[in-house]
Formats: structure tokens, sequence, C-alpha cells
């Protein structure tokens, strides 16, 4: 898939530095919200949470497994499609041609990217495109990221 650098207004609304913030840039980028606006909404959501060790916050990593994301999300009109259960092994991949067309918010391990049009919009390309090779010298299987699910942005 094709990645393009896109950190979701994330240096515009004045943030500095490197920071786990990957779910409030994948929902600004794909839903068009101002990157505040996500930002503190997630910030004030999360932090009726328990407290963790892993001190989860918006800028430290949202659980999206809670209800009240799904619940959000649902507000900001996106709906979700699990692509992967607990024992069936991976289906859909972070690849061209296994994705839908659109505004897509795209669950991965430890990591939320937006694909838009089936172009990955990120602050860094997450593929993890891994490559075997045979005792000739030729690849003879290549393996891409899994996609656990995806929330569709509904126009």
């Amino acid at each position: 898939m094709e990645w393009v650098f896109n950190d979701g207004g994330r240096t515009r609304a004045g943030r500095r530095g490197l920071t786990g913030d990957c779910v409030c840039r994948a929902v600004s980028i794909a839903t068009g919200k101002p990157y505040t606006e996500v930002y503190e909404t997630l910030a004030q959501k999360s932090s009726t949470e328990r407290k963790s060790k892993t001190g989860r916050s918006a800028s430290k990593g949202i659980k999206v497994k809670r209800k009240w994301f799904h619940d959000l999300m649902k507000a900001w009109n996106c709906a979700w499609t699990p692509t992967m259960g607990i024992g069936t092994g991976c289906h859909t991949h972070l690849a061209n041609n296994e994705l839908p067309m659109g505004r897509l918010i795209v669950r991965l391990s430890h990591h939320c990217s937006a694909v838009i049009n089936g172009v990955i919009n990120d602050t860094y390309d997450p593929q993890r495109k891994t490559l075997y090779f045979g005792p000739d010298g030729k690849c003879i299987r290549a393996a891409e990221r899994c996609v656990y699910g995806y929330w569709t942005v509904k126009q």
C-alpha cells in the first residue's frame, strides 16, 4: 500500500515531540475533525477510566476496546467491522485489495492508522511487510501486518 506522512493536524495544534497518540491522529485524519477537538474528547473520556500501570491517556494510548470508545465512534458516525476473532487467525491484512475503499480507521497490533481510499495516512509506515526467501534466494512468501478490524467513517 502507498503511505503518506500525515500527523492529523498535531503540529498545527502546537504539539511537539514523540508520543503515543495514534488513535487521536487516525480519528482526526479519517473523520476530518480538528486534532485538538479529538484529543480533548479522548482525554476527557479516558480520564473516567480506572487508572492502570501503563498510564493510558489521549497522548499515551487509548484502550480502543472500551465501550465508551465504541459509543464515541458511533456518535462520530463510524461503524466497526471486526476482521479477526479469537482463534480464527488473520484474514485481513494491511495490503492492497484487502480493505474497502473509503475513510477507515484501521486497528493493528498496538497501533491505529488512517487509511483513505487505499492510502495509509500516518506519521510512519506501519505495514511491517516481511519477505521470506527460499534456499535459491527467491521470495517465496510475503507476510503483511494483520488488521484486527476497522471503523468506516460514514459520509
